[in-house]
């Protein structure tokens, strides 16, 4: 019994959380919060919101096998969306700071056109208030957050270029 109460609880919390996300999409701008560039400078991810470009944002780790899947495809096709769409692309890592020499010998063996960011605090993740990754935002011209995604499957890209498609014609 107390097992079935507490999956219960358990499952209400993660349905109002997604239910109280899902509320914010599309009035919530991107927050201003530093992050760390692979270089070492620091950039508030509030500017990438500024640039009047569509931008999609892949938060990541390198331990989640799923996040590197949704990057490689990404990537595959980055060079079509950044013509088609004039969109960029933000890879932001939430490994912590122990981590960032595998962050970084990871994407230098990937060789990535887009930018890549270190959230080794987590700020962005609290600030979101995701729990899971792949977590997946997508960015209007006027830099509010539109849609939100957790999760990977194959084909999650082309979902995803679909939301970026009906961006554009609205």
């Amino acid at each position: 019994m107390k097992i079935t109460i507490t999956l219960l609880f358990a499952l209400a919390m993660t349905v109002s959380q997604s239910f109280a996300q899902s509320e914010n999409i599309g009035r919530q701008h991107l927050p201003d919060v530093e992050l760390q560039k692979m270089d070492g400078s620091r950039v508030n991810i509030s500017s990438f919101g500024k640039n009047e470009k569509i931008t999609v944002i892949a938060f990541w780790a390198t331990w989640c096998a799923p996040c590197k899947r949704e990057l490689a495809n990404i990537s595959d096709i980055y060079d079509d969306w950044r013509e088609d769409y004039n969109l960029e692309v933000l890879a932001i890592s939430i490994d912590d700071t122990r981590n960032v020499g595998r962050v970084r010998s990871y994407v230098n063996s990937q060789y990535w056109d887009f930018e890549v960011l270190l959230d080794t605090n987590q700020d962005m993740k609290r600030h979101l208030n995701f729990q899971t990754i792949p977590f997946t935002v997508l960015v209007n011209q006027d830099g509010r957050i539109v849609y939100t995604h957790s999760g990977y499957v194959e084909g999650d890209e082309f979902i995803l270029e679909e939301k970026i498609k009906n961006l554009i014609k609205n």
